[in-house]
C-alpha cells in the first residue's frame, strides 16, 4: 500500500516510505552524507538497499526501518530486484549480477543481449510478472529481460510522458520502476521528474490499431 522509495545524490540520500496517493512522506531513513544510494527492493520482510562506488549495501526490516545488517559488493551498484528465490544487481553494464537473497553470495552473472547486440547502461531494475524490467539510462525505453537466459523479449517505449519542458536538464531522465503485484499497477517516475505515472501497457500492434 505504499512507495519504497532510494533517493541519491551525496547528501540526499535515503530510504523512505511514501503514500501513494499524497506523496506524503511517512518514514524515512538518511545515509550518511559520503554515499550515494542507489537502488532498492524488497525480499520478504526486509529492504535491500544499494550505494553507487561505495561497494556497501544494507538490510533493514520493512516494518520500521531497522538496520540489520551491512554487506559488500564488487563494481557499482545501480539498480536492484528480486524475486522468490534471487537478486538481481545491476552496474551500468549489460552483465546482471545474481545473488543469493539470504547469503548475499554471487551465485552467476546473466548476460543481458537483444538478439546478439549486449544492453549496457542497464539502471534501475524491477521485477513483473517473471520478467526483469530494466531502464536504459539515458533513454525512454525499458528493456524486458528473461530472468533465466538474459534475453530481451521486448521493449516498452515511453517517449512523450513526460512534459518537454522537464526534458531541459540533460540528468531529467527516466529511472524509477515499481509495481504492485497486488493490484497489477505499474509506475514509472524519473530523476528529477515531478511525477509518478502510473502506465498501462499496450502492444505496437494494438495502438496502430487504435
Amino acid at each position: 500500500g505504499y512507495f519504497y522509495e532510494g533517493t541519491g545524490r551525496k547528501g540526499l540520500s535515503s530510504l523512505r516510505q511514501v503514500q501513494v496517493e499524497t506523496g506524503q512522506v511517512v518514514r524515512q531513513v538518511n545515509l550518511a552524507p559520503d554515499l550515494f544510494g542507489e537502488g532498492i527492493t524488497i525480499y520478504q520482510n526486509q529492504i535491500i538497499q544499494l550505494t553507487w562506488q561505495a561497494h556497501v549495501g544494507f538490510v533493514y526490516s520493512l516494518d520500521d526501518f531497522r538496520l540489520l545488517r551491512k554487506f559488500s559488493y564488487p563494481g557499482e551498484g545501480w539498480g536492484i530486484a528480486a524475486d522468490a528465490d534471487e537478486l538481481f544487481i545491476s552496474d551500468g553494464t549489460p552483465d546482471i549480477r545474481v545473488l543469493d537473497p539470504n547469503t548475499l553470495a554471487q551465485k552467476r552473472i546473466l548476460h543481458v543481449q537483444d538478439g546478439t547486440s549486449p544492453v549496457s547502461q542497464l539502471n534501475e531494475l524491477e521485477f513483473v510478472e517473471g520478467e526483469i524490467f530494466a531502464n536504459v539510462w539515458h533513454t525512454n525505453r525499458i528493456a524486458r529481460i528473461s530472468p533465466k537466459t538474459g534475453e530481451v523479449v521486448g521493449w516498452i517505449d515511453l517517449t512523450g510522458i513526460l512534459s518537454p519542458v522537464y526534458s531541459l536538464d540533460p540528468e531529467a531522465v527516466l529511472n524509477g520502476i515499481a509495481y504492485d503485484r497486488k493490484g497489477k499497477r505499474l509506475f514509472v517516475t524519473g530523476k528529477l521528474w515531478p511525477t509518478i505515472f502510473q502506465i498501462r501497457l499496450i502492444s505496437k500492434k494494438s495502438r496502430l490499431r487504435d
